[in-house]
């Protein structure tokens, strides 16, 4: 289904639109109960922060899409991102390969 939520109403009226809050916290409630996994739906937004920031979307972007006012939130409390990330942003920016010096 096309749709912009990330929750959205499949099963009842109307489809396609979103759930309600308490519907949401109904849906994890059920999920945890089912798999023993502590988790809220918060973390979605996390997640998708974090994948976004991975997938190379600018932070300004990210930002304004979390709805965040200064980017420091983006970056510090969304952006998980690891060493391992940083690494292979600046190898893919070209900055662990030789360089010819100038003279």
């Amino acid at each position: 289904m096309d749709s912009d939520y990330v929750f959205v109403n499949l099963w009842g009226k109307p489809h396609g639109h979103p759930l309600t809050y308490p519907a949401v916290y109904d849906l994890v409630r059920r999920l945890r109960r089912r798999t023993a996994t502590d988790f809220g739906p918060h973390w979605y937004r996390h997640t998708a922060a974090t994948r976004m920031l991975r997938d190379g979307v600018p932070v300004e972007v990210v930002s304004k899409l979390l709805g965040h006012a200064d980017l420091t939130t983006t970056t510090s409390v969304y952006g998980h991102l690891t060493v391992e990330d940083v690494r292979e942003a600046l190898d893919e920016a070209g900055w662990f390969t030789a360089r010819k010096v100038r003279r």
